[in-house]
């Protein structure tokens, strides 16, 4: 076996690094695999095998860096100058739960 087992919290119970249980269940989706050879192979045990790959098929594995998503930001639109004027104290105001939106008559569409 070629991984670094650190001792776990229990006696008898130890941690796999990530990239361990990672490679070990990718190899184990592979068709035409006996997971439980493979689990033997590496001296683990057959359920923790199954239970990584579902952990695997989950999503569960995923590198921490790939939760993060590219951002584009846009330039802040100006409001038009050609607004018509209006009415003090012209507005509608929306309440859902706990949120209060107020859109004031001279609000620009495209804002919106």
């Amino acid at each position: 076996m070629d991984t670094d087992k650190k001792a776990g919290n229990r006696a008898g119970r130890p941690n796999y690094p990530a990239d361990f249980k990672r490679r070990l269940a990718i190899e184990a989706c592979a068709s035409g695999i006996s997971v439980s050879k493979l689990a033997q192979q590496n001296d683990i045990n057959t359920n923790m095998l199954f239970k990584w790959r579902r952990e695997l098929r989950a999503g569960l594995f995923e590198l921490a860096a790939s939760a993060l998503l590219p951002v584009l930001v846009k330039p802040a639109m100006t409001r038009s100058p050609s607004l018509p004027p209006v009415e003090p104290g012209s507005m509608i105001e929306i309440i859902i739960g706990d949120a209060v939106v107020r859109l004031h008559a001279g609000i620009d569409a495209a804002l919106l």
